[in-house]
């Protein structure tokens, strides 16, 4: 299992179009993913789930991945946080 935690640095947080490239690279890998936020946990993998929690500027974020690609997807998955401007 791997876990990396995140500040967000968006002015406006993980909204529709960073969320969708997050899911989309999430969905590449057999890993399970999860999103972390104030005690709530979702499946990255899921655009409602990772809508839902509302995730804003200086939020901080855990994500999990558990399984055989693991430490790839969360290179992936910082990658691109980095690439969209969410994280440093």
């Amino acid at each position: 299992m791997e876990k990396r935690q995140f500040n967000i640095i968006a002015e406006t947080g993980i909204h529709a179009r960073p969320a969708t490239i997050l899911v989309q690279t999430a969905s590449k890998f057999n890993s399970d993913i999860t999103l972390e936020y104030q005690d709530k946990s979702v499946n990255l993998k899921s655009i409602m789930g990772v809508m839902s929690l509302g995730v804003g500027q200086s939020a901080e974020v855990t994500i999990t991945a558990d399984g055989d690609d693991a430490k790839d997807a969360l290179d992936a998955i910082s990658d691109t946080m980095k690439k969209e401007g969410l994280t440093e």
